[in-house]
Order: C-alpha cells, then structure tokens, then sequence
C-alpha cells in the first residue's frame, strides 16, 4: 500500500513496513512516552536509589521498549488478518496503545474470535518471556527491574484488552460468542458496543475511586493525573463503542449501495449539441444525467454538472455539450452489476464525480455522480435505507 498523504495520519511518522503494512507513531506517543518516562523515573529512583539521573534513561528505555511490546501485539492481529486475507491499511502507535486498521470483517465468528484473541495472546506470552528472563536476574539491578515493568505491563496490556467491550479485542471477541450464538453479525456488535459504553462508563468512575483509595500512598498530583487518564481513556472506549457500531451499521447496508440502484437516468446527446437543447430534452425527458455519443451511437463522453452549472443561461445555446464533458477513460466505465465494497473499491481506483454505468450487453444504463453515492452512505450511517438516484429524478 502506498504511502500516500491520504493514509498517513496528520502528523505521524512512518516507522516502517512489517509484513508490507505502514507502522505509524502518532503525536500523541511522544506525549505519553514522556509521561511514563517521568513517572516510571520516579518510581526507579525508589527502587535503586544509586542511579540519580540516569534513572530518567533506563525509565524512556522502558517507554519505548513497552511501546515496542505494543507493537508486537498489533502484529499478532495484523498477521492473523493477512492469514485470513484481510486487508490491513495501517497500523498506530498512538496515545493508549496501539491499533490496526483492519478494512474489512472476518467471515466467520471463529475467525473473528482468533482475529481479537491473537493480540491479547502474544502479549500474554511476552508477559511470560519475561517472566522467565527475571528468574536469570537479580531484582535489585537495572536489567531486573525493567524486566519486571515489562512483564507487568505485557501482563496488564493482555488482561485490559481481554475486557469485554468494543473497542478492545474483548469486545470483538464477545462480538464473535453472540454471532456465533445468534447467526447475526449485528447482535453481537450491539452487545459488544454497549458493554463498551457500560466498560468506559466503569472506568471514568472506578479509576478516580481506586486512587482515592489509596490514601497516603497517593500525592494530589497522582490522583489528579490518575482521574484524568480515566477521564481519558473512558472517552476513547466510548467513542470507540460508538465508532464500531456505526462501521457495523454501514457495513451490514452496504450490499445495498449497488451501481444499478444509484444510477441516474441519462439522456445521449452528440458533442455538438447546444447545452440549452441538451439540458431541454433532459428536462423532457425527466432524466438527470447526460452522456455524448458519436455519430454511432457509442457514448464517448459524460457531462461533467459542475461545468454545467458555470456556464451563465444566456450562453448556454452557443455552447456545444462537448465542451462541458469529459472523455470516457477505461476507469469510467463501470458494471451496473457493482454493488457493496466491490463498487467502492472500483470508485477508490479511479476518483471521479460522475461514472457511465452500462448493462451486461454493454448498453447505457445510466449514470453515477459520487455525490450520490456519499449520500447513500450517509443514509447507511443513519440506518435510513438508500434512495435510489432515480426516485430524484
């Protein structure tokens, strides 16, 4: 996949290319590197006292060493993903975590299951590699603490994620134990977004309420720190709830979004045609679309409606249609068969505003403008069914 402007999120730096998918670090990562650098700095001096301000080095060691298990994790799910050939954009390193954008949806609860199951696994076994490496080790050293925080950490990340609610692979994999149990891909994201939402709602109040707890133990500055990551991390799980529901939603409509139901009627006229005569029969014939035809018959061209509506009304009778349209490249053409993701990515392909769309035997079906077809998705987005383009009319 390139790198292109498109794909590369606003700020992030390309990390490289595992597997062939891009490895971005957000903004937000330096933030929270820095965070723990500070914290975890704090914590070592307690630990082993001796070290002064080198401690601040072994602590962004761990930062970047956590991010790194991190990463891992996101491999797992993305190798898995690719195993199932399923496309993965990219992957982010961000400001909780890391995440791995997945386009489309696994086939089967089962596969959905081991999709989400794979990252908090791999991050269990790190935890236990680790685990292992410390019995080698004194506590007391350097190397024996920063074994003991990633063990702790890779522990922590597998137990956070295995929380049963979407986002989290949790939630996907209780999104696959309802499908499975119900046959509905739907139920189980509805089931798996809701426990989100009652998963963030949980943190944003237990997370301040545990550090108050914690008495002495804890600084004002900790505690306030503790209920702002809450705060925060609780709006990340309940916009992330939100998000995949409404992916799900758009995704269980999209087999409706087809070439032939968003079509417009169009009407043939030749390149030579007077604009004003051409948009006359169009309105004539309650059409919405106009294409150019030679001498033949054989459409060579679509009117371009933006171009159209530039062109002043008393000019319109000395301008030829030709003039407002645009040749027919191969990308153009596209099969009233086309529907769901299959018609999307034909459009991602070839980025245009309008699509001559043509039957099986090669006649003119109609055409379509991709300002329909954000339309119907918007719709899709709603629940609202799609309105065929030509009800418009």
């Amino acid at each position: 996949m390139s790198d292109s402007k498109g794909d590369r999120p606003a700020g992030a730096l390309l990390m490289g290319r595992p597997f062939g998918v891009p490895v971005y670090v957000t903004p937000a990562w330096f933030v929270i590197a820095a965070l723990i650098t500070w914290t975890f700095g704090g914590q070592i001096e307690v630990l082993l006292p001796g070290l002064g301000r080198a401690r601040y080095l072994v602590a962004l060691f761990f930062a970047v060493a956590f991010y790194g298990s991190v990463l891992v994790h996101e491999l797992a799910h993305t190798v898995v993903a690719l195993r199932l050939s399923l496309p993965v954009r990219r992957i982010q390193l961000q400001f909780f975590g890391g995440v791995s954008e997945i386009e489309k949806d696994a086939e089967t609860p089962g596969r959905e299951f081991w999709l989400a199951f794979a990252g908090p696994l791999l991050s269990t076994l790190l935890g236990g590699v680790f685990l292992l490496a410390l019995l080698l080790v004194r506590s007391a050293t350097v190397p024996g603490v920063l074994l003991a925080a990633l063990m702790l950490s890779n522990f922590v990340v597998a137990a956070f994620n295995l929380l049963p609610g979407m986002p989290l692979d949790g939630g996907r994999m209780l999104r696959a134990a309802v499908w499975k149990a119900t046959g509905r891909p739907m139920a189980g994201t509805l089931a798996a977004a809701w426990a989100g939402r009652v998963l963030a709602l949980a943190v944003l109040v237990g997370l301040p309420t545990w550090a108050a707890y914690q008495g002495a133990a804890q600084t004002t500055t900790t505690t306030l720190i503790d209920a702002v990551l809450g705060a925060m991390l609780a709006a990340i799980i309940w916009n992330g709830a939100g998000s995949s529901l409404r992916i799900a939603r758009l995704r269980e409509r999209l087999p409706e979004l087809s070439a032939r139901g968003l079509a417009r009627p169009a009407v043939e006229v030749t390149a030579d045609t007077p604009l004003a005569e051409a948009l006359r029969q169009l309105e004539q014939a309650g059409a919405r679309a106009l294409v150019v035809v030679d001498g033949a018959g054989v459409p060579t061209a679509l009117v371009r409606e933006h171009m159209v509506r530039t062109i002043p009304e008393h000019r319109r009778p000395w301008t030829a249609t030709g003039a407002v349209s645009r040749a027919l490249e191969p990308g153009l053409r596209i099969a009233a068969a086309l529907a769901g993701e299959e018609l999307l990515d034909v459009l991602r392909a070839n980025p245009a505003a309008e699509y001559l769309v043509l039957e099986p035997d090669g006649a003119t079906l109609g055409v379509l403008a991709a300002v329909d077809v954000e339309q119907a998705f918007a719709l899709a987005m709603s629940g609202q069914p799609p309105i065929p383009a030509a009800s418009g009319a």
